[in-house]
């Protein structure tokens, strides 16, 4: 596969084997993936990058269970996770894979420490002993004294921050930015991702990170390139 670090020994995270997508059928067909390869590891911050509409968001849904491709395989962790039943990709979406979501999902009427809860409630946690532990990552991410407040008093950059916490609450190994810096300024956009780097990625943690905001290439481990469906290796961590 073209798009593997090659030589690399650490612990592949995800593999994917010809993802195709499509939507419509006929003469409206539209193909979205095209016979994707890709190889992820543990200890990885791989960015997959290029213009909008270009594929990145479906490749990115096929890989964390949200959506079934039409052909091909996701393997995470060794497990092919489009063999699972409902209730098998429901368990595997809270318990394996964090998502950060562009416009971050957060609930209005819920406190900053209520949305990070809420991985922990689904679990059937109990809720005291949720919202302590939600406490617990907000200061993770420099929020601890912001915790009891609505999201609306928050700035851009807080948000993202609290929408990452939520994403690690439950510990997952999978961890998933969709244009993580696309509401934020320059300045905002590169301290979250370097704080991303440095305090959220580790030797059991794989980041997978879309976007199309060059401003922050630098703290990718790995650029993948993705346009009209197809994922390419770029100049930057091929080797």
């Amino acid at each position: 596969m073209g798009t593997e670090n090659e030589g690399s020994t650490r612990t592949e995270a995800i593999i994917a084997i010809g993802v195709t997508k499509w939507f419509g059928e006929g003469e409206t067909r539209v193909i979205a993936v095209n016979d994707v390869e890709l190889v992820a590891h543990f200890g990885e911050m791989l960015f997959i990058v290029g213009p909008s509409g270009s594929g990145k968001t479906t490749l990115l849904s096929m890989l964390s269970g949200i959506l079934r491709p039409n052909s091909g395989r996701v393997m995470v962790k060794g497990a092919d996770i489009w063999t699972l039943n409902n209730d098998q990709l429901a368990d595997f979406r809270l318990n394996t894979v964090g998502f950060v979501f562009q416009d971050y999902h957060l609930f209005p009427r819920l406190t900053t420490a209520e949305n990070v809860a809420i991985p922990l409630i689904l679990k059937q946690r109990d809720w005291n002993e949720s919202i302590n532990e939600a406490r617990k990552y907000l200061g993770i991410v420099g929020l601890e004294k912001r915790s009891e407040i609505l999201p609306v008093k928050l700035s851009g950059g807080e948000q993202q921050r609290v929408a990452i916490a939520r994403a690690i609450v439950g510990g997952p190994q999978i961890l998933i930015l969709d244009e993580p810096t696309a509401s934020l300024d320059g300045d905002t956009g590169r301290t979250i991702i370097s704080f991303v780097k440095e305090q959220i990625l580790n030797e059991n943690r794989c980041i997978l990170i879309v976007t199309h905001d060059a401003r922050i290439n630098e703290y990718a481990d790995r650029i993948l390139h993705m346009e009209d469906g197809h994922l390419s290796a770029s100049d930057k961590g091929t080797e």
